[in-house]
């Protein structure tokens, strides 16, 4: 189911232009497009899909009818996680109900701060509880804790628990994909390491930049494949920062406001973040090099 999916979206959550509904519509039409530009499997209701803003309801709602638009092309995590080992429960117990949902994406526990050990019994309660296969999603960034590489490693030979999305350091990336079982699945949530996630062993990357450079993504992929080196680091050199443009300002307004421009229609991000304005349109095109865009 994965063996392919070197390429995977974290998708955004298109808003109507008021922000208090999701846009099927438009999210089928988005789908389809980055379908066509590369992607090979989604994260629905991640980070980049502003997951925090969507009630329990709009959750199940959006991966029942994303899974219906996906329709088994590809495979497809969607978010479950939260502080909540309880709650997180609950929700995946729910989520696995849904008819096209391949993984379940739990977030190591934020704001409570848990230790290595709170950590791993947040988990291992989650896996016990369900029989649907769940990816760590390490992102100490966001979550104010890390989870050692370690405990990573410990925790990918429970049940249930079968891969990592991972947010840090390569040199954390590369002793994962070392210490772990082949069919462990490792992806980096770093669109800059992933040339390096490829490389190393991994499965590939969890992007945000495939929105608007799925195509040139995909070709790196490829030329690393067919030992074209030169030709993937080339690649990657161009691609790097235009990458950490898509995060210049708070994720995912820069994303929404260039594919509105491309006509997709995603809509505004949702409180707490805000859409761009037009000095911050004008040095996100600017740095993405997107300069007909800017009118």
């Amino acid at each position: 189911m994965f063996e392919n999916a070197d390429l995977m979206t974290a998708i955004i959550t298109p808003f109507n232009d008021e922000g208090t509904e999701i846009n099927y519509q438009a999210l089928e039409k988005l789908t389809n497009h980055l379908l066509e530009t590369g992607t090979k499997g989604f994260v629905i209701g991640g980070t980049t899909g502003e997951t925090p803003t969507l009630t329990e309801e709009e959750k199940l709602t959006l991966y029942t009818r994303f899974a219906e638009i996906v329709d088994g092309r590809v495979p497809i995590i969607a978010g479950a996680g939260s502080n909540n080992t309880q709650g997180t429960i609950d929700f995946v117990q729910k989520l696995s109900k849904i008819n096209g949902i391949d993984m379940a994406l739990v977030v190591v526990p934020y704001y409570n701060k848990p230790n290595q050990r709170g950590m791993k019994a947040h988990f291992e309660a989650v896996a016990d509880a369900t029989d649907m296969p769940i990816v760590i999603y390490n992102i100490p960034g966001r979550t104010g804790v890390l989870m050692e590489k370690e405990t990573v490693v410990e925790l990918s030979k429970y049940p249930h628990i079968d891969g990592v999305k991972q947010c840090n350091t390569m040199a954390d990336l590369q002793y994962i994909v070392e210490n772990t079982s082949d069919d462990f699945l490792v992806y980096s949530g770093e669109d800059a390491q992933a040339l390096f996630a490829k490389v190393i062993g991994a499965n590939g990357v969890i992007s945000v930049a495939s929105h608007l450079f799925g195509k040139e993504m995909s070709e790196m992929f490829s030329k690393l494949e067919n030992g074209d080196y030169k030709g993937a680091g080339a690649l990657q050199r161009f691609l790097t920062p235009k990458m950490a443009a898509c995060f210049m300002y708070p994720s995912p307004s820069p994303i929404k406001a260039v594919l509105n421009d491309q006509g997709y229609n995603v809509g505004v991000t949702r409180l707490p973040i805000v859409p761009l304005n037009d000095s911050e349109k004008a040095k996100l095109y600017n740095a993405l090099d997107l300069e007909e865009a800017k009118s």
